[in-house]
């Protein structure tokens, strides 16, 4: 991709997720994900209905008139966006690939993190980290992890969500609001979940096409596994192949739901021909 083009996709994105972080997502985000604590701000007079608990004794009695402490929430907090970028992510059979919505609700949530004045850092992972932008804040940063969402090319094909845990845990010290965006074709995490949920405020993110859910009647057909590489025919017509596929997956998806829940992590699910907009403002709103 041309330095032209990868611009003209990145402001098209910029475009369409700022503008849901500005009109939809900010209010939701400020609301659903707190600050640390509450910190002394100043003093002014009392009015009616304030705390008497709030009343600054000192000052009170320094001006023969009754003043009181004013706290503000401590906002500023980090957000981490993991991101799959393995083989598995560049499939979709309707307007677009998975990886697309990714880098949509990626960029919308980067942008309602900058409205608040948050951080943002990016990781992304395959069966390895692939790449870690550290958290900064900033329009300029934001567009440079769009950019590398739009044009990475990961080393590998394959998927380790537990060692992209593990690796968060290592350069994340204070506590984080992480999105770990994947379909979650994988296993084997659910103890580095559980270690990252007790740290910080995880929420997984499960981008799917509904014609991965089960495997269509179709005779024999000629596929191709998108972290393997591997070409193989499938009897589609079998049965017994249909059965095994659709347990296969729901296998996987139930060990999503529980390893999250479990953890006390939260869960969004996004099908590909759905709203992820409606999606997130669902879970903001559930969780504020």
């Amino acid at each position: 991709m041309d330095t032209k083009e990868l611009l003209k996709k990145v402001r098209k994105i910029e475009i369409k997720t700022r503008r849901l972080s500005d009109h939809v997502f900010g209010g939701e985000y400020h609301s659903t994900f707190k600050g640390r604590g509450m910190t002394f701000s100043e003093v002014r007079q009392y009015q009616f209905g304030d705390d008497v608990r709030s009343i600054d004794w000192n000052v009170t009695a320094r001006y023969s008139e009754p003043y009181v402490k004013v706290f503000e929430e401590e906002r500023e907090l980090t957000m981490m966006l993991m991101v799959d970028v393995s083989g598995s992510e560049l499939f979709g059979t309707d307007k677009q690939f998975k990886n697309e919505m990714v880098t949509e609700i990626a960029a919308t949530l980067a942008f309602s993190a900058t409205q608040n004045n948050d951080k943002i850092g990016l990781i992304l992972f395959t069966d390895t980290v692939e790449l870690f932008i550290p958290p900064k804040k900033g329009r300029s940063h934001v567009l440079r992890i769009i950019r590398e969402l739009i044009e990475f090319e990961p080393k590998s094909k394959q998927t380790n969500i537990a060692e992209a845990l593990k690796f968060l845990r290592n350069v994340m010290k204070k506590k984080a609001i992480v999105f770990v965006l994947s379909d979650f074709i994988a296993d084997n995490y659910a103890q580095n979940m559980k270690i990252a949920a007790k740290k910080h405020d995880v929420t997984g993110i499960r981008i799917y096409d509904k014609h991965e859910e089960s495997l269509p009647n179709l005779g024999l057909v000629q596929m191709q596994d998108g972290e393997s590489g591997e070409l193989m025919l499938v009897n589609t017509s079998s049965k017994k192949v249909r059965q095994n596929y659709n347990a296969f997956y729901q296998d996987k998806v139930t060990y999503y739901k529980e390893s999250f829940s479990k953890s006390g992590a939260g869960t969004i699910n996004c099908r590909l021909d759905e709203s992820y907009v409606k999606k997130l403002l669902g879970y903001f709103k559930t969780r504020a």
